[in-house]
């Protein structure tokens, strides 16, 4: 059987938890059932991320934020959302008990720890002033692309971060579990969004059998990652870097 190839980009410097129903469905054999090879790759960042690979045609399907896309898609870029990988946002608001931070407008005269963007700063000036507070009150420092920890709070260099994902977050630093305060933003106030969409750009349109075809197969992956949550990280550990297998479990424990 003559398999189609696929070249599948994330969205991330390397594969992490948001990938698992890929990964799991290439090494169960899944797509190659379905008469696809099935490539996963990551982006280099300084020839641009998904969206940029998938609009010069160099990948068939990619990973990538939703607000990413909808910039492009203003800017008259033909690429395409065809499912949602998050269905639900993943980003937080990250403190430590004893801090009296108790609801998002405690922030107020605190030292809040993100990356500026135009978005990320909307959304904590929108949750704070949704809970009452006032978010000219804030006082956001910029970390850039580095996100603090929530050892880094509990080490006093800020007071809270905004931006940590949940699905990822919950699997770093030492802190333990119950010294940590955790708010999804759609919990606290910010409207309901997926943090990341599945998409295509010009090098498979005109493929709907192809694209209906991975679809089917990656749903599948999605599924048994979450059923079979053991078979996912066994999968996992081969592929993201510097995290061992045991490591998971511990912090999963």
């Amino acid at each position: 059987m003559t398999l189609t190839h696929l070249r599948v980009m994330l969205e991330y410097f390397h594969p992490w938890t948001n990938a698992a129903g890929l990964y799991l469905a290439s090494h169960a054999g899944w797509y190659q059932e379905a008469g696809l090879d099935v490539e996963l790759t990551v982006y280099d960042s300084l020839r641009g991320d998904t969206l940029e690979y998938l609009h010069r045609g160099e990948v068939h399907l990619g990973i990538f934020p939703t607000n990413r896309l909808l910039v492009r898609r203003a800017a008259g870029q033909p690429l395409q959302a065809v499912a949602a990988i998050n269905h639900r946002g993943m980003e937080t608001i990250q403190t430590v008990a004893g801090r009296g931070i108790t609801r998002p407008r405690d922030l107020a005269g605190r030292r809040l720890a993100l990356n500026p963007t135009p978005r990320g700063v909307a959304m904590v000036r929108h949750l704070v002033a949704a809970d009452g507070g006032d978010p000219d009150q804030v006082e956001l420092v910029d970390t850039g692309y580095r996100e603090l920890s929530v050892d880094d709070i509990a080490a006093g260099q800020v007071d809270a971060t905004f931006g940590g994902y949940w699905a990822w977050d919950a699997l770093m630093a030492d802190l333990p579990g119950e010294h940590r305060i955790v708010w999804p933003v759609d919990e606290i106030g910010a409207p309901p969004y997926h943090s990341y969409l599945l998409g295509i750009g010009p090098a498979l349109s005109g493929s709907d059998r192809v694209l209906a075809t991975f679809l089917d197969v990656t749903a599948r992956g999605y599924r048994a990652a979450t059923d079979d949550p053991e078979r996912a990280l066994a999968v996992l550990d081969r592929v993201i870097p510097y995290f061992p297998g045991r490591c998971w479990r511990a912090r999963w424990s």
